[in-house]
């Protein structure tokens, strides 16, 4: 018998499977206050919860039997992962089961910020009939830019299409394909910045996500523009946000999410021209019920060794099988994270060839490690190891793996190679003894650097000064460089300059060493987890 412990609140309906497998010893405890889950979760052979119970690493030790550990809900903040992995316990969540409540939702946001329905409400219910004040907008052939165009996203633009609005779209792994069947005119995030009448975000927050709506990006767009923002608080400047209704620019914002939530007191509540929920995308009665039996069913996949698609972690395999891949897994999600930062354009393939002994290894841990950093770059906790093969595929991201004996003077090489829609990346790295992981090749061109902390690449004319230039004008903006690196295939042409600095150079100051004469591209490379 498996013994289940569910220490959240779970209808029996979203339960069945659970309820119903005779192998299943179901337990529903809930309100437990920590003392007391600590002792009874040593019994357990998987937790079932919701965001109040907080599944910390004291938690984990103490769940001696835990195999599984399944979250009825998207975000697993409340669940140690690190601990979980650490232990080989899984952890699994429902991240499909809330796509239409939370696409609903933003829609119903725009809708009502587009007639001020919430405005004119709040004053009717006050005693005060108002029409003069609370002039709205059609959505009737308007342009919607939709900035993210997964699962919630799509489902936005279907129900835009349906009120007849133009649909521009951004997403890095959309193919002009796919675009199509949705109705929507692909475009990068400054043609929708600067086109669109309303702009919402289905993204997740990542480095390169954080503040993509900010200050230097209202000022481009049109008067009168509208935000809607259900996706996750911190993708919008809540401050610009602030000055840009102040200053005219946006007419109207409706967010669901915050940087800080609760987020009672925000000053942008002041404001009448803001639509605001207390983050309730995922609130319905059919999305509860949806993750709740998604979860169960997989729960239950996982204790009868069956498969499992929703994972968020890797179980680690045992020490003596992963012994001579393990000192390759954080090299190779690095080279992917690499790629992706230097990489221009939709992706559409990856190809990895592992050269040298490691050819004789079993490497699909590895190459879960490279893709997960190359797609984590704009799907940040989206795509994890476990999940890496679907997360391709769902991109439509293909998938080429080879081996070669054949490591050009290494013992070991792992290259990885990147076809997008505008171009073609390439990225090698290797363990060397003494020196451990290394980078040793970008684009062609042999390197020595460090896969670690904040990077700047740029391709270059190798011709005299130039280096100078560079590191004059990051002395300047008080950037110490730490390490340098500089390839080349012949003297006077093409070249490769990797420097390490101590801190992420300030996007001001790239666009300056860009306009350097010489200086073909400049990338800001995060390499630092």
């Amino acid at each position: 018998m498996f013994k289940v412990l569910v220490s959240d609140p779970i209808s029996d309906v979203g339960l069945k499977s659970l309820i119903e497998d005779p192998m299943v010893d179901l337990t529903i405890q809930t309100g437990l206050e920590k003392e007391q889950l600590l002792n009874i979760i040593g019994n357990f052979d998987a937790l079932l919860v919701r965001s109040q119970t907080k599944v910390t690493a004291e938690v984990i030790n103490a769940g001696k039997n835990l195999k599984v550990i399944g979250r009825a809900g998207v975000g697993v903040d409340n669940i140690d992962l690190d601990a979980a992995t650490d232990r080989g316990i899984l952890v699994i969540n429902a991240p499909d089961g809330n796509t239409i409540s939370t696409a609903e939702h933003a829609f119903a946001m725009l809708i009502s910020m587009a007639r001020n329905i919430p405005q004119a409400h709040g004053k009717l219910k006050h005693g005060v009939w108002d029409r003069k004040n609370f002039t709205g907008v059609e959505l009737n052939k308007k342009v919607l830019g939709v900035v993210g165009v997964g699962r919630i996203g799509a489902e936005v633009a279907k129900r835009a299409k349906a009120f007849n609005m133009d649909i521009l779209g951004f997403d890095p792994f959309m193919s002009q394909e796919r675009a199509e069947q949705l109705g929507i005119t692909l475009a990068s995030v400054e043609q929708i910045f600067e086109k669109a009448d309303f702009v919402t975000f289905h993204t997740p927050l990542t480095k390169e996500t954080k503040y993509m709506l900010d200050k230097p990006q209202f000022a481009k767009m049109k008067k009168g523009v509208r935000i809607v923002n259900c996706a996750r608080g911190g993708i919008v400047n809540e401050e610009a946000l602030y000055d840009a209704i102040k200053e005219g620019i946006v007419a109207g914002a409706a967010l669901d999410v915050f940087e800080e939530e609760p987020a009672v007191g925000n000053p942008l509540l002041e404001l009448p021209q803001l639509v605001a929920t207390p983050h309730l995308g995922a609130s319905t009665e059919e999305a509860q019920l949806n993750v709740a039996i998604d979860v169960a069913e997989e729960v239950a996949n996982v204790l009868h060794g069956k498969g499992f698609k929703n994972a968020v972690n890797l179980a680690i395999l045992p020490e003596e099988d992963f012994a001579e891949l393990k000192p390759y897994l954080k090299l190779g999600q690095k080279l992917g994270s690499l790629a992706a930062q230097i990489s221009t354009g939709r992706i559409e393939k990856l190809e990895i060839t592992y050269a040298g002994n490691i050819a004789d290894l079993k490497c699909e841990p590895l190459s879960r490690y490279i893709i997960r950093g190359l797609l984590s770059y704009h799907l940040a906790d989206d795509v994890n190891y476990i999940n890496a093969y679907k997360a391709a595929k769902s991109k439509h991201v293909e998938i080429v793996e080879s081996k070669t004996h054949t490591s050009k003077g290494f013992a070991n090489l792992v290259s990885i190679s990147v076809k997008t829609a505008n171009e073609y990346i390439q990225v090698a790295g290797s363990l060397l003894n003494g020196y451990g992981a290394k980078i040793v090749n970008i684009n062609g061109y042999t390197v020595d650097a460090n896969p670690v902390g904040n990077l700047l690449l740029a391709q270059h004319t190798d011709k005299p000064g130039i280096i100078g230039i560079v590191g004059t004008m990051l002395g300047e903006a008080d950037i110490n460089i730490a390490t340098m690196q500089v390839g080349r295939k012949v003297a006077g042409g093409d070249a490769v300059m990797v420097l390490g600095v101590d801190k992420r150079i300030p996007e001001d100051v790239v666009k300056k060493l860009e306009a350097v004469s010489g200086i073909n591209s400049i990338f800001n490379v995060d390499l630092q987890n």
